[in-house]
């Protein structure tokens, strides 16, 4: 695993998309996953911008992408509790069910060869396709590598 590119990937990445007002995304996190690897290796949070998570609060998480039976299906992060309302072959997306705005938030959760890239929006349909095209750039830059 070449980190050093992994890192300054996500660095050329983050700092236009995530965190302020009036960027695509809210929130975004990149776990190391190797779903074929042994139980014992835990994933590691590589990179995370705009949410402060610790590998045990990503424990059920993984869990849930472990059982990959994504349809209709609710996992948490942080303090959001997500419902699936779309599944494709390499990502899903899902809808917060707790959220108090009033135009909601959603997660974009897509897998590459070594990664588990996830992104937080607020808002519906419209920021759920910017914060589409935004964690694909991400992935198709880490693919490049067959990261």
């Amino acid at each position: 695993m070449d980190w050093g590119f992994v890192h300054r990937t996500w660095e050329r990445w983050v700092f236009p998309n995530v965190g302020s007002s009036g960027e695509p995304l809210k929130a975004s996190f990149l776990l190391n996953y190797d779903p074929t690897g042994p139980s014992r290796l835990l994933s590691v949070i590589a990179e995370q911008q705009g949410i402060k998570l610790k590998p045990v609060e990503l424990s059920p998480f993984l869990d849930f992408i472990k059982k990959n039976n994504f349809n209709g299906e609710c996992f948490f992060i942080g303090s959001g509790h997500y419902m699936v309302t779309s599944t494709h072959e390499t990502w899903f997306g899902a809808r917060c069910v707790n959220t108090s705005k009033p135009a909601g938030e959603g997660a974009i959760v897509m897998q590459t060869a070594a990664f588990i890239l996830v992104a937080l929006y607020d808002g519906s349909i419209g920021a759920a396709s910017r914060a589409m095209a935004t964690i694909d750039q991400l992935a198709w830059q880490l693919s490049r590598r067959n990261l």
